[in-house]
């Protein structure tokens, strides 16, 4: 057995182009342990599991020291740029250990005074925050745009330390993510976020989320919508100044801040709606000066945007509906989670994966493929409608959970139909 193993090791190279394997410890939210204790703890643990097949998590462990400090091991984000999981013999790879313990308050309000009101104007996470945990891993996309994202903060991070001469080779830390709604751009946004947070856990000792409330940020008082603006980045301003802190501020909707000008022009719209672009552009151009701050945006109508802050973005990123085969991993992963909760029978899931003919796969790719078209959103919701209409039973069948499904799809498509034409 031993030689076999050693055979299997030698001809297992770490995975092709990957620095790194990235391992997240997520420290129990009691635990006072020190980060080395649990370091050396764990990279025991991985001495002895030297083979694994793509993302594994542990959350059971026979070290009482790991069971009292620590939630769950897991070695992440092996699969974003390969298309099945591939064998990784950790002892030939470097191994990038991040531990971590999860924020468990809410979000804060962040409010600005305007004549004899207070405004909402935006909300404050402190990060990781337990609001977000699971949500990078929930989100499944068909082209590599979560690596894409990565490997950018990546390379932004190493030119900022390498101090590459931004007059010489432009980089302005704004990702914009477009596309129609319900396709998980928001989502995406945060989740990368609280990843960073964690993966840049060993350099920055928090992050930082700040959510801008855009429509707030209009004033029902006349030309004072820039102002709000301006009031809004100082404070952020103040935030970047700790540079403890890596720090995202998050424009959702951004058309709404950053209507085009040429717009606002031509039409006999104000020109508070100009000066919010102004102030926006200006504010943007000044914060981005900062190695600890990165600025995401997301819009649903990209040709309503001002060019000028199109061509600030580094990286324009369209995140479209699914595919068939990004649909089958959504609804699978919404079968292991009710398995988890003893809602199917049928525990056994060896076998059920994409590339499979079982029957049961075979069922479950024709529902993907009639599934396409509609957003993340609503395929996250079918689950739980096709429970809900079709069975309202505590336990039932695979099978019988896939034949639900299948009517849940359906009735979708005739609702949509309906609403359609009734516009």
């Amino acid at each position: 057995m031993d030689e076999a193993v050693g055979d299997l090791k030698q001809a297992l190279p770490c995975v092709t182009d990957t620095p790194a394997v990235h391992v997240e410890v997520h420290q129990r939210a009691g635990s006072t342990a020190r980060k080395d204790d649990i370091r050396q703890s764990v990279r025991k643990l991985l001495s002895r599991h030297s083979i694994v097949f793509g993302d594994y998590t542990w959350t059971e462990f026979d070290d009482p020291f790991l069971s009292r400090n620590v939630q769950s091991v897991a070695i992440v984000d092996t699969e974003l740029k390969a298309k099945d999981p591939q064998p990784i013999d950790l002892s030939a790879c470097t191994v990038a250990l991040h531990i971590f313990q999860l924020n468990e308050d809410g979000p804060s309000g962040e409010n600005l005074e305007e004549e004899a009101e207070s405004i909402v104007a935006a909300n404050h996470w402190v990060l990781p925050a337990a609001e977000f945990h699971g949500l990078w891993e929930s989100l499944v996309y068909d082209a590599e745009v979560k690596s894409h994202l990565l490997d950018y903060m990546m390379t932004t991070l190493l030119f900022s330390d390498k101090k590459v001469d931004s007059n010489l080779v432009a980089w302005n830390r704004v990702v914009l993510l477009h596309g129609p709604p319900g396709t998980g751009k928001t989502s995406l946004c945060k989740a990368l976020a609280q990843k960073l947070s964690i993966r840049l856990s060993g350099r920055f000792r928090y992050g930082q989320l700040i959510e801008i409330n855009s429509h707030s940020l209009f004033s029902k008082w006349f030309s004072e919508s820039g102002k709000l603006v301006t009031k809004m980045f100082q404070k952020i301003q103040d935030i970047i100044d700790d540079k403890d802190g890596l720090v995202f501020v998050l424009i959702d909707e951004v058309e709404s801040l950053t209507a085009a000008r040429s717009a606002s022009r031509a039409s006999a719209e104000p020109s508070d709606a100009i000066r919010v672009v102004n102030a926006v552009l200006t504010q943007i151009d000044q914060i981005q000066r900062h190695s600890n701050v990165v600025i995401l945006t997301t819009s649903n109508i990209t040709e309503k945007i001002d060019l000028a802050f199109v061509d600030r973005a580094d990286i324009r990123q369209y995140i479209g509906p699914p595919s068939a085969a990004a649909i089958f991993k959504i609804y699978l992963s919404c079968l292991e989670e009710l398995m988890k909760l003893l809602t199917l029978r049928e525990l056994e899931m060896i076998g059920f994966i994409e590339n499979n003919v079982s029957r049961l796969s075979l069922l479950l790719s024709d529902i993907s493929r009639k599934s396409e078209g509609l957003s993340g959103r609503v395929l996250r919701k079918l689950p739980f409608l096709a429970h809900a209409l079709y069975i309202q039973a505590p336990t039932v069948t695979i099978e019988g959970f896939l034949q639900a499904l299948s009517l849940a799809v359906d009735k979708q498509f005739e609702e949509k139909k309906q609403l359609s034409s009734c516009v």
